[in-house]
């Protein structure tokens, strides 16, 4: 059996305490400190903004948020994401987050399937809550998140105090695609975050004196842990951005010395091309960690020479809460997203007969740690099938581990398409196809791209005597999804590959794609 262990110090005993627990010591400590600055350069310091979350957790138990309760937050990144967050989990709910470019019916989906019962929204985004409300009986309130300081105010100082199962009850559920259909719910108990905001502290990555900038979004899990959740627990400033912009970003840094960056492949893509870069000093930062897609290696040496600093990868998925591999900053491998961090254990096994791989051989990676999710909401079935037992969980990524424990990801065996760090699944874009009149069956794959790393390429077969312009189709597709899901190149065919069962050989598109396009 060859298990890849971490290098870090063992944090065992793993505390059994709320995210509110583990945080609080910092809002206290660090009372008087800039915990968030807006791009504009609004201040508000741990201590104001932790008081506004126990006041607001307040209200929410005052306005009928019980334990278990699940809240949903859409909106962009802004301080206020944060108190509304952390309110949630004062008041004993689940936060579940969206997508701010999601429509109506991914909306609807999400509310519809978590049942929320009330949900904080950005102004400009209120009328997508308005629109699908008389389909969501269960949803009784309805906050602008603008309110949270006002609504906080207004409260008591001190929620009712309850006691929660930190292993047992949830404290979010983000949706991920997973492998297949619609996003389903991740259940992350407080344990579970708990346990990652700790690993991720003990990589020595940051400290009190980092100030970070906030441009992942909060809604994903990247944004929402490695960046509010760590960077408030480690006392860490935050200059927090609504969207990525590359101008902007470097003049933040420039402007307050900015020391970690947390980015995505196709943000380093756009500040590495970026044609002045020497205007801005950016001699503060110290490094840039890269997530949520694989970082090509010239990607990575360019944004660090543009940018003067080191760029490293590190691993992780929303399932997992999300960081289970790092690289250490004294010892990077290129190419690699690290070992594993503390208390992480993995192994590789074989695609064909599930029995365990030694080191530079090819297979799926799982992983074994106290970050591992409850499983997904209301879903026994995947549940079961992405947690094989004691622990551990299954990736879904096809992997090459080294002598150390690096890994490096070399495909998916998930069909999901990754477009600028985004998952898409392609079950869900082939279903919205079918709706369309003229079609009689849909594929839907990635095909690969300099700039985006994949695009969602569909393959049609219209009804017999249907005609219908790929435009057309794209635009019908457009509508209804998030911009980035869109479909970006139509193909039509006069059958769609699949197995006996019926199961779209997706793989065999792929691989006729890229004989396409020369390997």
């Amino acid at each position: 059996m060859t298990l890849f262990h971490s290098p870090w110090f063992t944090l065992e005993p793993y505390p059994e305490i709320t995210l509110t627990a583990l945080l609080a010591p910092s809002a206290e400590r660090f009372r008087d400190k800039p915990a968030f600055i807006t791009a504009e350069g609004r201040v508000h310091t741990f201590g104001q903004t932790w008081e506004a979350c126990r006041r607001l957790g307040r209200y929410l138990q005052d306005s009928g948020v019980a334990r278990g309760d699940r809240v949903a937050i859409l909106s962009a990144n802004a301080p206020e994401y944060f108190v509304a967050f952390y309110a949630t989990l004062f008041a004993g709910g689940v936060v579940t987050t969206l997508n701010p470019l999601y429509k109506e019916r991914e909306v609807l989906h999400q509310l519809e399937d978590c049942g929320a019962s009330a949900a904080f929204a950005m102004t400009a985004l209120q009328p997508l809550l308005h629109g699908v409300r008389e389909h969501l009986p269960q949803l009784k309130h309805v906050w602008a998140i603008e309110d949270v300081w006002k609504l906080a105010a207004e409260a008591p100082p001190d929620p009712q105090e309850l006691q929660l199962n930190a292993r047992e009850d949830l404290a979010a559920l983000p949706y991920s695609s997973g492998t297949t259909g619609l996003p389903k719910g991740v259940m992350l108990t407080h344990f579970n975050l708990v346990s990652n905001v700790r690993q991720t502290l003990s990589t020595g990555l940051s400290n009190s004196y980092g100030i970070y900038l906030d441009f992942l979004p909060f809604y994903h899990i990247y944004g929402m842990i490695v960046l509010m959740a760590c960077g408030f627990a480690g006392g860490m400033t935050q200059v927090v951005m609504p969207r990525f912009d590359p101008t902007l970003c470097l003049d933040l840094i420039q402007r307050y010395r900015v020391t970690n960056l947390f980015a995505v492949p196709p943000a380093l893509l756009a500040l590495a091309h970026y044609p002045d870069t020497a205007k801005f000093d950016t001699s503060s930062l110290l490094m840039i960690m890269s997530g949520a897609a694989p970082l090509p290696p010239e990607v990575a040496k360019a944004a660090g020479r543009a940018l003067k600093t080191t760029v490293l990868q590190g691993y992780g998925m929303t399932e997992t809460s999300p960081v289970t591999n790092v690289n250490p900053t004294n010892r990077i491998k290129d190419a690699t997203v690290g070992p594993p961090i503390a208390d992480t254990i993995e192994k590789v096994v074989s695609l064909d007969d599930g029995r365990e791989l030694g080191a530079g051989e090819v297979g799926e990676l799982l992983t074994f740690g106290p970050q591992v999710m409850k499983g997904y909401w209301q879903r026994p079935e995947e549940s079961a099938e992405t947690l094989p037992g004691g622990g551990w969980i299954r990736t879904g990524d096809i992997v090459q581990c080294d002598e150390e424990g690096y890994v490096t990801i070399l495909d998916r065996k998930k069909e999901m398409i990754k477009y600028k760090g985004y998952q898409i699944a392609p079950a869900e874009l082939e279903a919205l196809l079918m709706e369309h009149p003229a079609v009689m069956d849909a594929a839907v794959i990635p095909k690969r791209d300099a700039g985006s790393g994949e695009i969602p390429k569909a393959f049609i077969l219209l009804r017999p005597e249907q005609k219908v312009a790929p435009e057309e189709l794209m635009r019908f597709v457009e509508e209804r999804v998030a911009p980035y899901k869109k479909v970006r190149e139509i193909e039509f065919v006069d059958a769609i590959p699949k197995t006996p069962s019926g199961k779209i050989l997706r793989r065999e598109l792929i691989e006729q794609e890229r004989a396409k396009a020369g390997g």
